[in-house]
């Protein structure tokens, strides 16, 4: 391909908004350009890139088993309310009308759609298992998009989709896509960190992420250098705390006058003591709460809702209160929260509530005597019996508040937010954390779609069964956009030989016939052995030649001159991108020499990337 043939509108100039290396990059290098905010348009140098990120992803798809369709990316909304996510997914979520009033939905994800189109099909175990997928098109209406494709608002996602007759034919697809993700990042050269995760919006019992690291990432990454233990923030757990009484209560609890003293910091000060001494109760609202609570404590009940679909499954209670119990030095974790509550949404309770609930001014809540909401503990204070809490009076503590014996939580588990310093859960060693941006997700789904959108089949006795699901996804912008974060330099990017748009482009010095001649047999020759070959014909200063070679990342740069066209032994300068060696390499008869040499160092790295 001619440089005067095709369109790449290098940049001197940083554009304003771009603030990390790959918007500042693909911008600069012609490959990129912003259409609205959140909105960007690939040229045609970007586009050769991205197909070749998309040829990856696809092969590997392909090699697991799953099948390649292509749905619309504007969807009813009626599916959306089959699923519950109509309401749940926030203003994110496109919502708009036809010419006939019938809502209609941008899809930011394809649960919805695929599951529609299997519930249509399905009627047999002997169709499953099945794993479909796309590389399609997205819509999240985010309300602050930045860094380029890294967080816009439409954006190309893979999305696989797989549905089983048991939990053991689920667990072996996860499995499968673990490796085929493992290869994707691989062959794009892409460092990534694979850390538990919560599954969040997406529902389901578990999930893992695969993470580049990155300064202005999304996601807090919790890490053991000890083991090799990685989570996301949300998910991630840390090694109990060691109990040095023994489960013994000290003394008799005792109430204590607190006029005036409402926060930790204000009891910590007035009783002379620290934080891990207090239990905080914290009240919480829960929104969609798919639990069984009619055995739980308190006269304050939710309104129970029919499960949707019309399906067997768990009831669902469109709000209920929670009394949260922890440790005065940690901070729950919500996300954890809300995956226990098995709810769309939680928050802290309003002033109105905490106090309708409790009976006390907001400060005062405490475990003891609290009968009126559940409450739910923290592991951290199955080991506190010698504890300060709230009395539900105002101006009221108790101190040597014993857990069992003073209080009976309803149900205990982990909600701490876990942080650098605390120990590791597998081996003890001390946690460390790092930011990371998320490229790709995969999770088990179970029953959550399937039930809520009556999806059935029925298995060798003729009965009706609900298929377990599977989901992965890949972002493919952002995975772009992450490539050229780990590999680039001052001069700009340093493709992977993988998704470079070009593997080699030739730069001739002072274009006249005997450098011309030479050019053009190189770039012919090695086009006919398969190489992808731009030559920079344009009337350009060599010192503009290349530094735009340098910004355009392209592997291999060779440039013919005049002065080393010897004909007895004609010669091409040749340097690998990234590295500062230039040698010469003779060009041989027909260039064939030169192309051969190139050929063989071009798959040999590709060879190594896709191995």
């Amino acid at each position: 391909m001619l440089f005067t043939q095709t369109f790449i509108p290098t940049l001197r100039e940083v554009p304003g908004d771009a603030v990390i290396a790959s918007h500042r990059l693909m911008f600069r290098a012609g490959m990129l350009r912003k259409l609205a905010n959140g909105l960007f348009t690939y040229l045609p140098l970007g586009l050769r890139s991205f197909r070749k990120l998309e040829r990856i992803v696809r092969e590997e798809m392909d090699a697991t088993g799953a099948l390649e369709i292509k749905p619309s990316v504007v969807v009813p909304g009626e599916l959306w309310k089959e699923s519950g996510r109509w309401e749940t997914m926030g203003e994110a979520l496109l919502r708009v009308k036809n010419r006939l009033g019938a809502d209609l939905v941008v899809s930011p994800t394809a649960e919805e759609a695929f599951t529609a189109m299997v519930r249509d099909e399905l009627s047999s175990y002997r169709q499953l298992p099945l794993t479909l997928y796309q590389i399609n098109t997205k819509y999240r209406d985010e309300i602050r998009p930045r860094y380029g494709v890294m967080r816009g608002r439409e954006f190309t996602m893979k999305d696989a989709y797989s549905y089983h007759t048991d939990d053991a034919g689920l667990d072996e697809m996860y499995e499968k896509m673990g490796r085929a993700y493992r290869r994707i990042f691989k062959r794009c050269g892409l460092t990534v960190i694979p850390v538990r995760a919560d599954s969040g919006a997406m529902g389901g019992s578990g999930s893992e992420e695969f993470m580049v690291e990155s300064e202005i990432g999304d996601n807090t990454l919790v890490l053991c250098r000890d083991c090799g233990y990685a989570a996301n923030v949300e998910k991630a757990a840390c090694k109990p705390d060691y109990n040095p009484d023994g489960g013994v209560p000290a003394a008799a609890i005792a109430p204590v006058d607190t006029p005036a003293v409402r926060t930790i910091e204000e009891l910590c000060n007035f009783l002379n003591t620290g934080a891990s001494a207090f239990i905080k109760t914290l009240i919480y609202r829960a929104i969609n709460v798919e639990l069984d609570l009619s055995e739980a404590p308190g006269t304050c009940r939710p309104e129970k809702k029919a499960p949707r679909g019309g399906q067997d499954g768990p009831v669902t209670y469109g709000e209920a209160f929670f009394a949260v119990l922890i440790r005065g030095d940690l901070e729950v974790n919500e996300v954890k929260l809300a995956a226990v509550l098995k709810a769309s949404e939680v928050s802290l309770a309003a002033d109105a509530d905490v106090e309708r609930l409790t009976g006390a001014p907001v400060g005062f809540a405490g475990p003891v005597g609290l009968r009126t909401i559940p409450l739910v503990a923290d592991e951290s204070v199955t080991v506190m019996f010698d504890a300060v809490t709230g009395a539900l009076a105002k101006d009221l503590h108790y101190t040597h508040a014993a857990y069992g014996r003073d209080f009976t939580p309803w149900l205990v588990t982990d909600l701490r937010t876990v942080k650098a310093g605390d120990r590791c859960t597998l081996c003890g060693g001390e946690l460390y954390e790092k930011k990371g941006n998320e490229l790709g997700h995969i999770f088990k789904l179970g029953y959550k779609y399937s039930r809520s959108m009556g999806v059935h089949y029925l298995d060798e006795e003729g009965k009706t069964r609900l298929p377990t699901m599977g989901c992965y996804g890949i972002g493919l912008d952002r995975t772009l956009a992450s490539v050229i974060e780990e590999h680039h330099d001052e001069g700009g990017i340093v493709w992977p030989m993988t998704l470079t748009p070009y593997q080699v482009i030739i730069i001739p010095i002072k274009y006249g016939e005997a450098v011309k001649a030479a050019a053009d047999q190189l770039a012919a020759t090695l086009e006919g052995a398969g190489i992808e070959v731009l030559l920079d014909d344009r009337d350009e200063r060599p010192g503009v030649k290349f530094n735009d070679a340098d910004l355009l990342g392209i592997p291999y740069r060779v440039v013919v001159g005049e002065k080393n066209l010897a004909p007895d032994k004609p010669r091409v300068e040749l340097k690998r991108r990234g590295k500062g060696e230039i040698r010469l390499m003779e060009l041989g008869f027909g260039a064939g020499k030169a192309a051969e040499e190139l050929s063989a160092l071009i798959r040999g790295e590709l060879a190594e990337l896709n191995r």
